[in-house]
């Protein structure tokens, strides 16, 4: 009996196929499919017998794709990515009434997370979890339905709406403003300790210590020396505990500047950056509506924000 033309391919055998093709290594297929080189190769030849044709060229350690592979890859990474949306929508009913949040630390822990009091009183039946991630989301393995990443909007297989945009600006202890040695002009700056970002998710445009001072022609303040941190929280606590002056996201810094915490000594101190906050999630994903309506409410708490400065 003759075999039918719409014979489906091997499943695993195009799991392999996909894999391996976007990484062009047959060994960094195996790691991420978590199985060894040689099955990854039985997968391919399994699969080449069903097409009846090479899909890669071996030369040496690496391998290329052929004319059939690559005509065929788009159309098995969107097979793939229908499968898993599939598989979400089997779960959705044990996910009802909760939506899976990911994003920075620092972000969750000072904008996010004072704010989703708001949220569960307006929804009552939704539960927003947060995971506070210093790497980006993979949604391809994450258990999470948005993220919130700080960036430039531009995503690859990513849909992104702007949340919020930021800027940088001095912050410190309201005691510093106070005695002999207190702060009211930028050149004042020389006699306090200056308190470094050094979070990982700092765009070029954001200005350090040393080019906002020369943006103020301030020439004679060591603008290297002080503490550094690797999470904005960390920076914005350092500052409130007046452990000097933090040159800080205003996002980021804003519910302590609203709760007397900490002050902005120079009215004119702020600078816009480039990078923005957005909400973003896989393209082709079906948005339940329990993750709609977070994204509407986060969507409204950042409008609020801005009306009111930040």
């Amino acid at each position: 009996m003759p075999e039918s033309p719409d014979r489906l391919p091997p499943l695993n055998a195009l799991r392999a196929f996909e894999a391996a093709a976007r990484r062009l290594s047959f060994t960094k297929a195996a790691d991420e499919l978590n199985v060894t080189p040689g099955a990854i190769s039985q997968q391919i030849r399994q699969l080449e017998e069903f097409a009846g044709t090479p899909l890669f060229k071996r030369t040496g350690r690496s391998v290329l794709l052929t004319d059939a592979a690559q005509a065929c890859l788009p159309l098995v990474h969107e097979a793939f990515d229908k499968i898993g949306e599939a598989g979400r929508q089997m779960r959705q009913p044990a996910r009802r009434g909760r939506v899976m949040v990911s994003c920075a630390p620092s972000f969750a822990a000072k904008w996010l997370a004072p704010k989703l009091d708001s949220f569960h009183q307006a929804h009552p039946g939704i539960e927003a979890w947060v995971s506070a991630d210093m790497q980006l989301t993979d949604f391809n393995t994450a258990d999470a339905d948005i993220a919130i990443r700080y960036g430039t909007g531009e995503y690859e297989g990513l849909k992104s709406e702007k949340l919020l945009e930021e800027s940088v600006l001095p912050v410190c202890s309201p005691q510093l403003l106070d005695g002999a040695e207190a702060i009211r002009k930028p050149a004042d700056l020389k006699r306090h300790t200056l308190i470094h970002d050094e979070s990982p998710e700092n765009d070029p445009s954001c200005p350090d210590w040393s080019s906002w001072l020369a943006a103020r022609r301030i020439r004679d303040i060591d603008a290297s020396r002080g503490p550094r941190f690797n999470q904005a929280v960390l920076v914005i606590e350092a500052a409130a505990n007046g452990r000097g002056v933090a040159l800080a996201k205003r996002a980021i810094a804003q519910a302590e500047l609203d709760a007397g915490r900490l002050v902005a000594p120079f009215a004119d101190g702020s600078t816009a950056i480039d990078f923005s906050y957005w909400v973003v999630w896989p393209k082709g994903r079906h948005l339940s509506p329990d993750v709609r309506a977070f994204i509407s409410w986060v969507k409204a708490q950042a409008a609020l924000g801005e009306v009111v400065g930040v």
